[in-house]
This record gives structure tokens, sequence and C-alpha cells, in this order.
């Protein structure tokens, strides 16, 4: 188990995917394995790892779906990538995505909710988003 744990953790979107969510203003998830829809959520990438926050930490919302069940789904494109939600308590990493919220949704209509991400309550609710499987370039 502790060697599946391992691999897992180990695993990394590729550098195509990593630029599309980089350079895009959201991304299209699904939390958990249900009925679920998916839904467009803001994104940041932070030394080649994706991240997401919950800005409203909702009960039956995106964010408490993925802690009861770490599965879900992003949809890149085309794809549908199978996905673990793994939490985030570093104080430096939240401090790098506080950052990386701030440079890339800086318009006036953005920079607000943007500031809000970097709250004690939504910096909590840090998920990183990892491939729940191999996933090629494309």
């Amino acid at each position: 188990m502790a060697a599946g744990v391992a691999m897992r953790s180990a695993r990394r979107f590729p550098e195509d995917i990593l630029a599309q969510l980089g350079e895009g203003k959201g991304l299209r998830i699904r939390a958990g394995t249900g009925s679920h829809r998916f839904i467009g959520i803001w994104v940041v990438v932070v030394r080649n790892r994706v991240f997401v926050r919950s800005w409203s930490v909702k009960p039956g919302g995106w964010y408490r779906v993925f802690r009861a069940e770490s599965q879900g789904t992003v949809r890149i494109g085309d794809h549908d990538i199978p996905v673990l939600a793994v939490p985030i308590r570093d104080k430096r990493l939240w401090e790098a995505i506080d950052r990386a919220y701030l440079e890339k949704y800086n318009t006036p209509g953005a920079i607000k909710y943007a500031r809000d991400l970097g709250s004690p309550q939504s910096r909590a609710a840090t998920l990183e988003l990892r491939p729940a499987q191999r996933v090629d370039e494309s």
C-alpha cells in the first residue's frame, strides 16, 4: 500500500497541460465519482504543480466533496482526466499560491476575489490536483 501511495504522489501533469492550465483563466472540474456536474473554478500552477482553492467552502460544494472523496475529474479541451485532490498545509507553498492567484487574476473585476482566495479560510481549502493515472503529452 505504501508503494502505491508514493507512486501516486509522484504523478504530475505533463508540460503541455501545465502550460494550458497556467495560461487559461479557468478549469472545468467535477468532484467525486458521483453524478456531480462539471463546474468552472480558478486554477494556478506553482512549481509545476496544479492548485485550486475554494472561495466559499460551501457544504455540498466541490471542495467538501473532494475532502470526503479525493477522486474527481478535470476537463481539459476534449479530454477528461481523472485526478486526486490532496490537501496542502505548507505555509510557504500557500504564500506562493497566494501570489500566483494575484498575478493571474489581476483584472479589476477579478482582483477582489483573488485577494479573498488568500484569506485564512481559502488558504485552509487549498488542494493540489494530481493525475490519478499517467497522462501523456498531447
